[in-house]
C-alpha cells in the first residue's frame, strides 16, 4: 500500500484485519507525515510516538492471532481536552502547564479498549472557547485548505480545530472532539470533514476539561460519514461515573449509514434564512434539499421562532457555566503557579499569567451575570429562553419532522488574524449562528461537506436530529455525501 494515510479509517480497519499491512506500518506513516506537516499546520501540540508504537505493536499481536477490537490497529488523534493517563493533558491552556493526569478519560479508555492508537494529543481554543482555534497558548492551527490562487493562511474552525485539521491533511484516521456551541461542526465545515454532536448524554462526559457543563458534549471528526458513524459506536455508552449520562443501548451507526431517506421528511427553519446570508450558502442549502427529495425524502417550512434568542442565551449561559467550572485553576493543587504576597494575591497572580485573553473575557461576562442583581435579569431569563428554543424543536419533531436541513456556517474559511474579527469579538461568536440552537436544546446534529465557495473552499451542511435518532443523521448523511461529487480533499502545500 503505497500512502496508508491516505485510507478511510473503515478501509484502515479492514486492511488491518486482512493483514495487508501493519498498524504499526500504518503508524509510523501518520508519524512521518505528522513530522513534515506539524511545524506548518500546527495541529499537534504533543506527539505521542513511543506510546504510539507501543499500542501498535500490541495491536498487530492481536491482529495476528484474528483477535482485536472495533478499531484494532486503527491511528487516532486525542483533543487536549481529553485526559489521557501519563500523556499532555492542558486543554492547550498555559494555566495547566506540564499537567500530567494520574487517570483516563471514559471516552478515550473506551478507544483504548477497542483496540485504537494514540498518536497525540491535538490543538485547540483554550478551554475550547473560541470559534477559530486562535485562542490556543500553543498558537493558532491553520487549515490545511487555500483559497485558490491564494497563499493565505486560514483559520481550521474551532474549538475543536487541531481534530479538524489533522483528519483534513491526512495526520490521523479521525480524531475525537467536543462541542459545547459548535466545536465539532463548525471545524468540519471549514475544512471539508465529516464532525457529529451526538445527542447530550450519549457519551460521557467523565475526564474532558470541563467548558459548559449542561452544553459539553464528545463527538468525532471523520473524513467520511462512515468514518464518524464508526468512531461515535466506540465513544459511545452510558457511564455511571457521568450523572448525565444516559443508560442506552448503542445502535449500530454504521450499519444505519446505506440506510438512505425514503419515506424521511426533513424540516426547513425559515428563521435560519438569515438577513445578509451570502447567496452560495443559500444555493447550497437549496441544493441539499433537492438531493434529499431525490431519494425519496418529504421536505417541509417550519418555524422554530425562538432561534433569534439562541446566540444570546447561549453567550450567558456558556460563559457562566465556564466561570463556575474554571474556578478550580487557582495555581494551589496542579498546573501553573505564580507566587504572590499573599493566596489572594498568588491567585490573582495565577490566574493573569495562566489564562489568556478569550478564557478571560467569558469568565468575567459569566461572574457577572452570576453575581447578586444580575443573576434573575440574565442567568435566569437565559435559562428560560433555553427551555421555549427546546420546544420549539419538540413540537417540529412531534409535527412529522424526522430531520432538519440547515447551514452549518454563516460563510467559508476565513484569514487568521482577520482584523474584524480581532476587533470585534460579537463577529466571532456570530458563528455559531446556526449551531447553538442544537447544543441548547441537547440534540444530536452532523455537519457534512456539501460543496464549495467561488474561491474553492469547502461549505458544509448541517442536518439536526430528534434525541438519541443519530441515525437517521448519519442516513441522511451520506445522502448528501454521495450526492456532493466529491473533490473535499485539500491540495498538499504544506
Amino acid at each position: 500500500m503505497s500512502d496508508l494515510t491516505r485510507l478511510s479509517l473503515a478501509a484502515l480497519r479492514d486492511g488491518l484485519k486482512a493483514k495487508e499491512f501493519t498498524s504499526v506500518e500504518a503508524t509510523d506513516a501518520y508519524l512521518s507525515a505528522i513530522e513534515a506537516a506539524n511545524p506548518k499546520l500546527n495541529p499537534y501540540v504533543a506527539v505521542t510516538s513511543d506510546q504510539a508504537r507501543d499500542m501498535a505493536r500490541a495491536s498487530d499481536e492481536k491482529l495476528q492471532k484474528g483477535k482485536g477490537g472495533p478499531l484494532e490497529g486503527v491511528p487516532l488523534g486525542i483533543k487536549d481536552l481529553f485526559a489521557t493517563k501519563g500523556a499532555h493533558t492542558q486543554a492547550a491552556s498555559h494555566i495547566l502547564d506540564h499537567f500530567l493526569p494520574e487517570y483516563e478519560s471514559t471516552i478515550t479508555q473506551q478507544l483504548w479498549n477497542h483496540g485504537a492508537v494514540m498518536l497525540g494529543k491535538l490543538n485547540m481554543d483554550e478551554f475550547a472557547m473560541g470559534s477559530s482555534n486562535e485562542t490556543s497558548y500553543y498558537g493558532p492551527v491553520v487549515n490545511p485548505w487555500r483559497a485558490e490562487n491564494s497563499n493565505k493562511d486560514l483559520v481550521p474552525g474551532g474549538s475543536s480545530g487541531g481534530s479538524a485539521a489533522a483528519t483534513s491533511a491526512w495526520l490521523c484516521a479521525a480524531a475525537t472532539a467536543t462541542d459545547t456551541g459548535g466545536s465539532i461542526r463548525q471545524p468540519a465545515a471549514f475544512t471539508g470533514t465529516v464532525g457529529i454532536k451526538p445527542t447530550y448524554g450519549r457519551c460521557s462526559r467523565w475526564g474532558v476539561v470541563a467548558f459548559a457543563s449542561s452544553l459539553d458534549q464528545a463527538g468525532p471528526i471523520a473524513r467520511t460519514v462512515e468514518d464518524a458513524a464508526i468512531m461515535l459506536q466506540s465513544m459511545s455508552g452510558f457511564d455511571p461515573k457521568d450523572s448525565t449520562s444516559v443508560d442506552l443501548a448503542v445502535p449500530d451507526f454504521a450499519a444505519a449509514v446505506e440506510r438512505g431517506v425514503k419515506g424521511v421528511t426533513i424540516g426547513v427553519p425559515k428563521e435560519y434564512r438569515m438577513d445578509g446570508m451570502p447567496a452560495e450558502i443559500e444555493k447550497l442549502w437549496t441544493q441539499g434539499l433537492e438531493w434529499l427529495k431525490a431519494e425519496g425524502a418529504t421536505v417541509r417550512d417550519i418555524s422554530l421562532p425562538h432561534t433569534k434568542y439562541a446566540l444570546p442565551a447561549y453567550y450567558i449561559v456558556a460563559p457562566a457555566e465556564a466561570s463556575s467550572n474554571l474556578a478550580r485553576y487557582d495555581g494551589v493543587k496542579y498546573g501553573l503557579r505564580k507566587t504572590g504576597k499573599d493566596i489572594t494575591d498568588m491567585y490573582e497572580q495565577t490566574r493573569a499569567a495562566g489564562f489568556g485573553r478569550e478564557v478571560k473575557r467569558r469568565v468575567m461576562i459569566g461572574t457577572y451575570v452570576l453575581s447578586a442583581g444580575y443573576y434573575d435579569a440574565y442567568y435566569v431569563r437565559a435559562q428560560k429562553v433555553r427551555t421555549l428554543i427546546k420546544r420549539d424543536f419538540e413540537q417540529a419533531f412531534n409535527d412529522g419532522i424526522d430531520a432538519i436541513l440547515t447551514p452549518a456556517t454563516p460563510s467559508a474559511a476565513f484569514g487568521i488574524a482577520d482584523q474584524d474579527m480581532a476587533a470585534d469579538p460579537i463577529k466571532m461568536y456570530l458563528n455559531d449562528v446556526f449551531t447553538v440552537t442544537v447544543n441548547m436544546a441537547g440534540l444530536p446534529g452532523i455537519a457534512v461537506p456539501a460543496g464549495k465557495d467561488t474561491n474553492g473552499l469547502p461549505l458544509g451542511l448541517q442536518l439536526i436530529g430528534k434525541p438519541f435518532d443519530e441515525e437517521t443523521l448519519f442516513a441522511a448523511g451520506r445522502v448528501i455525501e454521495k450526492a456532493n461529487g466529491g473533490g473535499f480533499e485539500p491540495k498538499v502545500w504544506w
